[in-house]
């Protein structure tokens, strides 16, 4: 069974940083798609990013692009996302979630109902 626990969450000012974890276990993840999403209050869930596991490869929502970054650690079997410039906007639950059979193409990355894992969440606020 996979696990996703997030951590890093907090209260910034706009124009900060915060950098959130994502430690994985149960599996090997080589396979995997690992992504992040966001939910906002009185909002649906948003992706915000995603990164294939064995080869890297990294794409971002339009509004977080050139702000945030993703990186994992294969050894530690976590995921990053070192969010900077933060903005009133970027306010929401952070989820991490593992899609374990990714179909080919990068649509589906963006795809909530993809991704069959997901981890409890970690409250980011950016106060303006």
């Amino acid at each position: 069974q996979v696990q996703l626990v997030e951590s890093g969450g907090g209260l910034v000012q706009a124009g900060g940083s915060l950098r959130l974890s994502c430690a994985a276990s149960g599996r090997t993840f080589n396979s995997y798609v690992m992504g992040w999403f966001r939910q906002a209050p009185g909002k649906e869930r948003e992706f915000v990013g995603a990164v294939t596991w064995s080869a890297g490869s990294t794409y971002y929502a339009d509004s977080v692009k050139g702000r945030f970054t993703i990186s994992r650690d294969n050894a530690k079997n976590t995921m990053y996302l070192q969010m900077n410039s933060l903005k009133p906007d970027d306010t929401a639950v952070y989820y991490c979630a593992a899609d374990s059979r990714p179909r080919g193409g990068t649509y589906y990355y963006r795809v909530l109902s993809e991704y069959d894992y997901w981890g409890q969440g970690t409250q980011v606020t950016v106060s303006s």
